[in-house]
């Protein structure tokens, strides 16, 4: 007997793709669960089943644009080569989730986008927060292949960098397209070969 496409996906699987969707669309608090259950094709039961909580399936939520993100810099960072292309390489990978095929168009970051929801002190934010850490901290180790005997200064342009990229990723988001980000790459190339 055939299965359909949506009976090989688990309800796990379908409910975390409905709600990043959804979250990413219309935001976390306008996504209702019955919303979640009636885009998954699911009953509400299968929910509770595979999650204890929205909070649960936002922190999931929040796990996937991490990762997504991560894949796309890993992709971007096994064609760079030279720790200035490596720099570049987040730049990129920034771009390529800005060129995703979203439902209803791209609307900035994901992560920001759900943290501006989040109550402070919520452990979602501590989430995004991480993120752009992590991000922040990748530049600072492709600029100390870049400057190896200035550590302070690579510290410094990583931070620079990370709020260029940051500031193009909003004004990105606003216009719903992936073109700050591009100059923003530019700008930082100049800015590395100006070192």
């Amino acid at each position: 007997m055939l299965t359909s496409s949506t009976e090989k996906i688990s309800a796990h699987d379908r409910l975390l793709a409905a709600a990043a969707t959804l979250f990413y669309n219309d935001g976390i608090a306008a996504t209702g669960i019955d919303a979640i259950v009636k885009r998954a094709g699911v009953a509400k039961k299968s929910l509770y089943n595979n999650f204890d909580s929205k909070a649960e399936l936002v922190a999931a939520y929040l796990r996937i644009r991490h990762a997504e993100w991560l894949s796309l810099y890993a992709a971007r960072l096994q064609q760079a080569q030279g720790p200035a292309a490596r720099v570049l390489s987040i730049f990129d990978a920034y771009a390529d989730h800005a060129e995703h095929a979203y439902e209803r168009g791209f609307r900035g970051c994901g992560l920001l986008n759900a943290a501006a929801e989040l109550q402070a002190g919520d452990d979602g934010r501590a989430a995004v927060r991480s993120h752009k850490e992590e991000v922040e901290t990748l530049l600072r180790t492709h600029l100390g292949e870049l400057l190896p005997a200035d550590a302070q200064r690579a510290a410094q342009l990583a931070r620079h960098l990370s709020f260029l990229l940051e500031g193009a990723m909003a004004r990105a988001g606003l216009e719903g397209r992936s073109d700050c980000v591009q100059q923003a790459r530019a700008i930082a190339a100049s800015m590395l070969e100006a070192k």
